[in-house]
């Protein structure tokens, strides 16, 4: 028997959700969302089966409904569920980023049919709405789970049941737990990436080609800021009491690492160097069991028409699966650098081995 399955936001998360959960038989998926283009592209594009401009309609048939909306919306959309009068059981799940908020609503829920289980994939793109949906976004990526009192390891393994397809890996962590954690590794990074950008955009008043020399490193550590502002904004507002705290610890750092540089001690700015270093090599995926394992080489690439293209092919004759490619700087007329990554150590040596063949500069980072 089929189980009726509601993703409520059509965006970004909510259309991967719905691309990878189609590959599951047994459900009939169908979508909700307050902009009208966003459920005529779902179901042009079917990648629901059926879509909703009402709420509470698509709720009512759902066995299993995904709040993938803004934290402050998803919170609205629980407050709806709880005024709902449901005949059957119903698990209800989301996707945000910040759980303080949501789980305080869930909490309030005093529907018996309803069971709650908070969410949060740690994936997303600096695209935004459902037309950068990608079915393969959560592969090997974090999807973290938060069950409440409402829940049962049966609701937990029935929703994991359910999005086995993304290919992400589960964790369950209490909800504040959670929202530490990410607003150390995944918000104040966004915040600081933001900062940046700012600093660099006051500096381009006296330097002008400030533009054409930010590549490389600057574009790398501000790509964060490329995200949609509307959802950040949504994010540092619900979490704005943990982001003021990492505020105030930047702010002491940064006095203490002025005073380092001020000084002029070269060894002491050389051991601050170092411990960053040691702590930030620490995070080498390959060495955490719940983080993806992917092998990268770097290759140098002429800036011409189908370089990138000679390297792929190169190595898809050989039958190597690459999991990633990025570019990460290109320079007109002369060359950039592609990162590739491998889920193996043997192909990424293979990999190295093809391209030196072939006359290609290539490095693997230790």
């Amino acid at each position: 028997m089929k189980q009726t399955v509601l993703i409520a936001g059509l965006g970004l998360i909510g259309g991967s959700l719905a691309l990878s959960i189609r590959e599951t038989k047994q459900v009939r998926l169908i979508g909700y969302d307050s902009n009208y283009s966003t459920l005529e592209y779902a179901k042009m594009n079917k990648i629901v089966d059926e879509v909703y401009s009402d709420f509470t309609e698509a709720a009512a048939q759902a066995d299993i409904c995904i709040l993938a909306a803004p934290v402050s919306v998803t919170v609205e959309l629980i407050n709806i569920l709880n005024e709902m009068i449901f005949e059957k059981s119903i698990i209800v799940t989301d996707v945000g980023s910040v759980k303080g908020p949501i789980m305080e609503a869930a909490s309030e829920i005093d529907s018996p049919y309803i069971a709650f289980i908070g969410g949060h994939p740690m994936a997303g793109s600096h695209k935004k709405g459902i037309q950068a949906a990608k079915k393969h976004l959560f592969e090997n990526a974090i999807y973290v789970l938060s069950p409440t009192d409402s829940s049962t390891e049966e609701d937990v393994e029935r929703l994991q049941a359910l999005l086995t397809p993304t290919n992400s890996k589960f964790l369950i962590l209490e909800p504040d737990e959670h929202d530490e954690m990410t607003s150390v590794i995944s918000h104040f990074p966004h915040l600081i990436a933001s900062s940046l950008v700012h600093q660099a955009r006051n500096w381009q008043k006296k330097h002008p080609y400030i533009p054409k020399l930010a590549a490389g490193g600057f574009r790398d550590i501000t790509r964060i800021a490329s995200s949609n502002p509307l959802m950040w904004r949504d994010i540092f507002f619900q979490n704005r009491s943990k982001m003021s705290r990492l505020l105030a610890d930047w702010i002491e750092e940064m006095k203490q690492l002025k005073k380092l540089i001020d000084s002029g001690e070269k060894s002491q700015i050389q051991q601050y160097l170092e411990q960053a270093r040691e702590y930030r090599d620490g995070l080498d995926s390959r060495k955490q069991g719940a983080l993806p394992s992917y092998y990268d080489i770097y290759v140098d690439i002429f800036d011409q028409p189908g370089a990138m293209l000679k390297v792929i092919e190169l190595l898809a004759k050989h039958d190597i699966s690459i999991n990633n490619i990025e570019i990460l700087e290109i320079r007109e007329g002369i060359t950039g650098v592609l990162r590739l990554s491998f889920q193996n150590k043997n192909d990424q040596e293979l990999s190295q081995a093809i391209l030196k063949k072939n006359h290609y500069d290539t490095v693997i980072e230790e």
